[in-house]
């Protein structure tokens, strides 16, 4: 049987996995990454919009600080990752518009404006003809606007594949295999036993598995909270050159209760999510999905039915109980968590890999991340914060 010793093993090498893998390994660690399609995972499916402003829902302020934390570093971790790759990330400084077609989303959206204003957040109210002069293509119908600048957007996919790259010239091991089974003894993690029967141990291990990671066979119950799948149906359009400046930002809205996004990409392609779905681990496309993004996209910009549709696709967001990460050390020695992102995989992704290499390195977690220990849904972390 194969054995590999490694400081560090990841298991999961999706965007969050290869975060942590690559800047543990330039901690000084070794490390592996466990996972049969390094790279992939709900980045793929992502659209990449960095909006830690204009995703802030009621009650999340501990999250829209990470959030914001995670979003001040994007431009100088995309320059470094795009160096130490040589691959483009997407990175785009472009802005949020969120809008509101009728008098009831005109009213919520003022109500987050005021939000934003509380909390001292940089946001801009804008009348509906304010909004439709930033961007021409919105339907005469938009009742009003908030402009956030400082909302940004990369290409999930393009960050996949430069981690990727960067992991592997920073000497990351990357074991392309399934986890079997993680392996424990006298109560710590000790490593993992890949399907193919490869042994890996290490002296600590993250998992980094989306919404598997308390499915890891070997792992003892109540360790890891359950991580359920979210599912979202994204769909990506073409935008030909006569067309453009078809968007200039990130849109966003809410249409019939629902919310939808769209996020031009320079490249021309255009983005348009996501469905919310509760549905286990099913990831198909259905019909009514495409319909419900096409409806409420053309209701919002009337000129989207004239692009070609390019693909169709839906991935699995990993949602914890509180719909924040966990982060950090577990209740079992030697097991570190870094899932449970849900809907801001792509926007943590740069914290997380600073949070998560920091303890692996230095067996401190920084401040910023001890709201999301993993612990904190236990009875006795819930005590603890009582005292």
């Amino acid at each position: 049987m194969l054995r590999t010793h490694t400081d560090v093993l990841v298991v999961g090498g999706g965007i969050i996995g290869l975060a942590v893998a690559w800047r543990t390994a330039q901690r000084g660690l070794s490390v592996a990454v466990l996972d049969p399609d390094p790279g992939h995972g709900a980045a793929q499916v992502a659209a990449g919009m960095l909006a830690p402003v204009t995703e802030l829902q009621y009650g999340e302020e501990p999250l829209l600080r990470l959030g914001m934390a995670s979003n001040a570093r994007y431009a100088d971790f995309a320059a470094e990752l795009e160096q130490a790759s040589g691959l483009p990330t997407g990175y785009r400084a472009c802005g949020t518009l969120a809008v509101a077609l009728d008098s009831d989303d005109r009213t919520e959206l003022q109500e987050l404006y005021a939000f934003h204003q509380r909390l001292g957040l940089t946001s801009r109210w804008l009348t509906g003809r304010e909004a439709r002069r930033l961007e021409p293509m919105l339907a005469p119908s938009v009742r009003g606007g908030l402009q956030v600048e400082d909302d940004h957007q990369v290409d999930g996919r393009r960050v996949g594949a430069a981690l990727l790259e960067a992991c592997r010239r920073a000497g990351v091991e990357l074991v392309r295999a399934r986890a079997g089974r993680l392996t424990v003894e006298q109560d710590r993690a000790t490593g993992a036993v890949a399907e193919d029967g490869r042994q890996l141990t290490a002296d600590q291990v993250v998992v980094a598995a989306g919404s598997h990671s308390h499915l890891l066979p070997g792992l003892p119950e109540g360790v890891l909270p359950p991580v359920r799948p979210v599912k979202g149906q994204v769909l990506r359009l073409r935008i030909p050159p006569v067309y453009a400046p078809f968007l200039s930002r990130n849109i966003r809205a809410v249409v019939r209760g629902c919310h939808i996004y769209l996020v031009p990409r320079a490249d021309g392609e255009l983005v348009v999510g996501a469905t919310m779905e509760e549905l286990g681990h099913d990831t198909t496309v259905t019909a009514g999905g495409v319909y419900e993004l096409l409806r409420d996209a053309h209701e919002l910009i009337p000129g989207i039915t004239e692009l070609p549709l390019v693909e169709t696709s839906a991935g699995l967001r990993p949602g914890s109980p509180d719909n924040a990460p966990l982060l950090g050390p577990t209740g079992l020695d030697g097991l570190v968590a870094a899932t449970g992102h849900f809907r801001n995989g792509v926007l943590l992704a740069p914290v997380t890999g600073d949070l998560v290499a920091e303890y692996l390195a230095a067996g401190r977690l920084p401040e910023l991340g001890v709201p999301f220990l993993p612990t904190r849904f236990t009875r006795s972390a819930a005590q603890e914060a009582l005292r």
